[in-house]
């Protein structure tokens, strides 16, 4: 073998040895150690010192430098019987550069604290197979200063032997090797030499100058020995100190000789490169004439080469002359070759000390049984490609965290400070905190906690700290201090802890856990009935039937149920368990039947614009009405018919009787679909005698003058003069003059502004009063957008109708009865009166409303363009809330403009039922 190859490729080749040497011995000589950047003999110049021969470039390493098998490169001398084994780690520049590479710049500081000691734990097990199968090791430190991190990883990887030792046993049970062998899991203790590299700071003069200026009196050791016996001291009292060696060596990790030297420190590199050429090419040439023509092998040539090498080094190498009684140093292959040739002999290591000192067990093993061994221990320990084996490799590394608490200390640092850390957040997170509340409120909390914690937190562990600090937390909160996050319709919390709400026909169950009950925000109101007569307390609604049809329903058995009314169409189930509509969106386009029915069925998205001009419209067609609907704004007969035939599905579909539409109706709802309850009511109190507009409503809660309904004066038929003086009587009697204390119709306030024409109209005076009601109870008629009826006097409101029925009304204004508090109470639209004259007109009754900014939908009743009979007080009750199936429309804050919850203009129209004489 004259070329370095990998350890995998080393064991699976069938290297084939001479016949002489084959039952000879092996030694195997082990290099490991750290490198800098800086000019000097890497570990791979030691092996070609070693071995004579330029086996490792100095300029370029392996070429599968990343492969794991690649960290261990293996030359193996067999004329002179010495394996020689270099692992190469991150303590080596090219390995770290290889290593820096493979860390991308998005890499965490966890994730490439992982990376870095994922790499020392794959060191440390190979550590662990070179201190298992060599008899001699190398350590090589780039300087002459003793690192003492090797105490701390030498006691690491002899905590980890213990650990493995079993596993190790098992793989090597069936190897022919002896007893021992396979007890120990080594041929050996093996023996850890150390070769330090001088700088240039501690590089001697020869001329005897480190005598002190003496030269006559030199001293026996030259510095550079005394530098290595001090070495050797310190280094064998740290070991001891930290148990790392002991009195018997075959418990140690490895041993150290007692009489023999094994510490060697290289002298530094000679400023003189070509005096150092010339005096390296004179030695050669003198030990070339010396040498014999015989080749001698084994321990007899290593022996006649050390007489070779003294004889040329008394001839010709003047460094290391013996001048004036000192003592020769000697070169690095005399250093190792003393403990190699106790191998090659058999010989062994004595190194156990005390007073009854135990032998250590020794074994020469030739290559066929070494390569045997080292195969089965690289299969368990490094590379695990064999099935056989695949489960010991597994329990191997799991044993690797006996590491952690030797190699990782900073993790264990940051570990035991994150640790000190926690209980202070946890403090932070508890103080202050009601015995229930809300996710805002626990997250709120959990910033404070993180915020204390990354005050005291520090390391690698900060990140997996903070996650069971979040944890802890949710632990914390979700274990009974839960808030019931539910939401009522007039967005205010549910008070109780996380509860169950009853199934129908279940009553609630406080000692279960979670609990069984229903909502409630504690928030009670007060609200008038369908027809306004009876005001009741009511708790705050958290779903819409409560909200507009259970509440009302309870009060019309005490107060309205008997009224005349007009009933919304809601859903008629034909099967016992009728489900809610769903993919509502999915639905339209398989209604349509052509391109223009999908171009008409997106024609709801645009209804929420409403021109101010056309609410009947923008109505009709968010309902997907046929235009014979749309009165004067329909088209001429041809039109009419072809729109007719067009679309047969959507104006003679019946509604479905199998599925419900979840929530209320609105412009966005599919076609055919009604809910299960109406959420409006509209229902007669009386005739048209039955309000006085002198004394207004009679009814509970309202405002001190409030109560007034405005007029609006409609013209009926138009006569001329001469119609009315011949239908007339003009004999001056009592029919020609009008009664006392009575307003002509037509002179004041009404809205056709005739004056003193000269025609006289047949009038009708329609009441209307859009009336809102707060919390409290506190009920109001407003005349306009920002104004409240007040009348003092007799005689009822003078403001006309027309400016409420013209313009936009607000759904929600600010009530005028505010309480010693500082948060607004708002009042919400909550019914419409009208009253309907007993004359020839037809009142046609259109709501809409937009309760929120879009893209709110537009609200309405389940049945448009509703025809109110004539002589009749009627109220249409509004909704409490709104809702659809996304959620609810929650009312306005404080700090939002109240300009978007309306209701649209055009709610009434009015036409008379008699075209005029001709």
């Amino acid at each position: 073998m004259s070329f370095p190859v990998s350890m995998g490729a080393l064991l699976k080749a069938d290297l084939q040895e001479d016949a002489a040497s084959r039952d000879e011995g092996l030694c195997v000589v082990g290099i490991f150690g750290k490198s800098n950047m800086q000019p000097g003999p890497p570990k791979e110049s030691i092996i070609n010192n070693l071995a004579d021969k330029h086996i490792f470039s100095l300029f370029g390493g392996p070429e599968d430098g990343g492969n794991a098998d690649s960290h261990i490169q293996a030359f193996y001398s067999q004329e002179n019987r010495v394996l020689y084994l270099l692992l190469s780690s991150v303590c080596d520049s090219r390995q770290l550069l290889r290593a820096c590479e493979s860390l991308s710049a998005a890499t965490g500081h966890s994730d490439a604290h992982d990376f870095w000691k994922g790499l020392d734990r794959q060191h440390c097990l190979h550590l662990l197979y070179m201190f298992s199968v060599c008899h001699v090791l190398l350590l090589v430190h780039p300087n002459q200063t003793f690192d003492v991190t090797y105490d701390r990883l030498f006691r690491a990887l002899d905590a980890l032997r213990q650990k493995v030792l079993p596993l190790i046993r098992a793989a090597i049970k069936d190897c022919p090797v002896s007893k021992e062998w396979k007890v120990n899991c080594r041929p050996c203790p093996p023996r850890l030499l150390f070769v330090f590299q001088m700088n240039g700071s501690l590089k001697v003069a020869a001329n005897g100058s480190e005598s002190g200026g003496n030269p006559d009196k030199p001293k026996k050791h030259s510095p550079r020995r005394r530098l290595q016996h001090a070495l050797e001291d310190q280094i064998y009292r740290i070991f001891r100190k930290s148990r790392v060696l002991t009195n018997q060596s075959s418990n140690c990790l490895f041993t150290v000789p007692a009489n023999q030297a094994f510490v060697y420190v290289i002298p530094a590199v000679d400023e003189d490169p070509v005096g150092a050429l010339l005096g390296q090419l004179r030695s050669n040439c003198i030990l070339c004439e010396q040498d014999t023509v015989t080749v001698v092998s084994g321990p007899r040539r290593y022996q006649q080469m050390r007489r070779s090498v003294r004889q040329s080094s008394f001839s010709g190498d003047q460094g290391s002359m013996s001048m004036g009684g000192q003592l020769v140093d000697c070169s690095l292959k005399e250093f190792l070759w003393q403990h190699v040739e106790l191998v090659l002999t058999k010989k062994g290591f004595d190194d156990s000390v005390g007073r009854n000192p135990q032998p250590s067990h020794f074994e020469l093993p030739t290559y066929s049984k070494w390569v045997q061994v080292a195969s089965r221990l690289h299969q368990v320990l490094i590379s695990n490609t064999e099935e056989e084996l695949a489960e010991l490799a597994t329990k191997v590394q799991g044993q690797l965290k006996v590491l952690e608490a030797f190699l990782d200390a900073d993790t264990k640092f940051s570990e035991n400070r994150c640790q000190k850390a926690l209980p202070l957040a946890h403090s932070a997170y508890q103080s202050n905190l009601p015995h229930n509340y809300t996710t805002t409120v626990h997250k709120n909390q959990l910033a404070q906690a993180l915020r204390v914690y990354s005050q005291h937190a520090r390391g690698v562990a900060f990140q997996r700290y903070a996650l069971q600090l979040h944890e802890d937390c949710y632990k914390f909160w979700s274990n009974g201090h839960q808030l019931c996050e539910e939401r009522s319709l007039t967005d205010q919390h549910c008070v109780h802890k996380f509860h169950l709400l009853p199934q129908p026909g279940e009553k609630p169950d406080l000692d279960r856990n979670p609990p069984i009950m229903n909502h409630n925000s504690r928030g009670r109101s007060t609200s008038s009935c369908n027809c306004g007569r009876k005001q009741a307390p009511r708790e705050d609604p958290f779903d819409i039937q409560a909200a507009n049809y259970d509440f009302y329903q309870i009060l019309e058995e005490k107060c309205c149920g008997k009224l005349e009314r007009i009933e919304f169409p809601v859903f008629q189930p034909s099967t016992p368990d009728p489900a809610p509509a769903c993919n509502q969106a999915q639905r339209l386009p398989s209604e349509a039947s052509g391109s223009g029915e999908a171009e008409r069925l997106k024609e709801p998205s645009t209804a929420q614009s409403h021109t101010p001009g056309d609410p009947s419209l923008s109505l009709a067609l968010s309902l997907g009405q046929s235009t014979d609907s749309l009165g004067p704004y329909a088209d001429g007969d041809g039109t009419e018919t072809q729109v007719q035939q067009k679309r047969p599905s959507l104006v003679d579909r019946q509604p479905s009787t199998v599925e419900y539409l979840p929530g209320m109706m609105h412009s966005g709802c599919p076609k055919g679909l009604l809910p299960k309850f109406s959420s409006w009511s509209l229902v007669k109190l009386g005739p048209a005698k039955s309000y006085n507009c002198h004394t207004g409503l009679e009814q509970p809660g309202f405002l001190p003058g409030s109560s007034f309904l405005l007029p609006w004066d409609l013209v009926i038929r138009s006569r001329s003069e001469e119609d009315t003086g011949l239908t007339e009587p003009l004999d001056g009697g009592t029919s020609s003059w009008p009664a006392p204390n009575k307003t002509l119709v037509g002179k004041r306030g009404s809205t056709g502004g005739l004056g003193r024409s000269r025609r006289r109209d047949d009038m009708a005076r329609i009441f209307v009063g859009f009336e809102y009601e707060d919390s409290r109870g506190r009920r109001f008629i407003s005349c306009g957008p920002d104004k409240i009826v007040k009348v003092l006097g007799p005689g009822g409101a003078k403001e006309p109708a027309t400016r409420v029925l013209n313009t936009d009304m607000p759904l929600n204004i600010q009530s005028p009865s505010q309480g010693r508090g500082l948060k607004p109470h708002f009042a919400q639209l909550a019914r419409l009166f009208i009253v309907v004259p007993d004359a020839p007109l037809e009142v046609t009754l259109n709501p809409q409303v937009l309760p929120g900014p879009p893209p709110c939908p537009v609200f309405h009743p389940e049945k448009t363009d509703i025809v109110l009979p004539p002589d009749g007080l009627w109220v249409l009750r509004f909704p409490y809330s709104y809702a659809t199936d996304r959620g609810p429309c929650y009312p306005p804050k404080e700090n939002q403009p109240l300009n978007n919850y309306k209701v649209l203009r055009g709610i009434l129209k009015a036409t008379t039922a008699n075209p005029p004489p001709q």
